[in-house]
């Protein structure tokens, strides 16, 4: 019988640091979809509060912080990251368990923004997209969830098949980066 072992989807890649840039993939803990039920929503944000002391996220924002973290997914979807969903939000809203679909990392340093300019369309700047501050938008090819948690860090969502893509990607551009700046 073969002996099946769980794997992060980057299976532990550590951290890689180009040009004062940092990339290290991060585990988020349980991932849960949050989709409130019609006409239930001021329900759910009261429930969400009380079970885990944070609110229904207003649209392209963050609720909470890391290990407790509600973030904006879309039209009437939030994603709740680091944490079991209390078993009372499901009276409120459709709970989906996605704590295998996603790879998440953290690019975190100095011109980081400038890294994620060569592969997203956003504005990142620190002056336009704010802590707390997230969208669903596209990294190169692949569909991605992006959310400022520092002044120059940065949470990085991808479904997890496009895991190796979006590191691939990345350390491309972090040498892209820090090329120009050592010119």
């Amino acid at each position: 019988m073969v002996d099946l072992m769980a794997q992060s989807p980057l299976a532990g890649m550590g951290s890689i640091e180009i040009g004062g840039v940092a990339l290290k993939e991060v585990d988020l803990g349980p991932l849960t979809s949050v989709a409130p039920f019609q006409r239930q929503d001021t329900a759910l944000s009261k429930a969400l509060r009380s079970a885990h002391d944070v609110a229904w996220p207003a649209p392209n924002r963050t609720q909470g912080k890391d290990g407790a973290r509600l973030i904006w997914f879309g039209h009437r979807m939030a994603l709740l990251a680091g944490m079991d969903p209390d078993p009372k939000l499901a009276r409120f809203a459709a709970l989906t368990d996605q704590s295998d679909a996603w790879a998440a990392v953290r690019l975190d340093g100095e011109g980081t923004d400038h890294v994620l300019a060569r592969l997203t369309p956003l504005d990142l700047r620190a002056s336009v997209f704010k802590r707390g501050h997230t969208a669903r938008t596209e990294v190169q090819h692949m569909a991605a969830s992006i959310t400022r948690v520092a002044s120059n860090g940065f949470l990085i969502l991808v479904f997890r098949s496009m895991a190796d893509t979006l590191c691939h990607d990345l350390t491309a551009a972090m040498r892209g980066v820090a090329a120009r700046a050592a010119d």
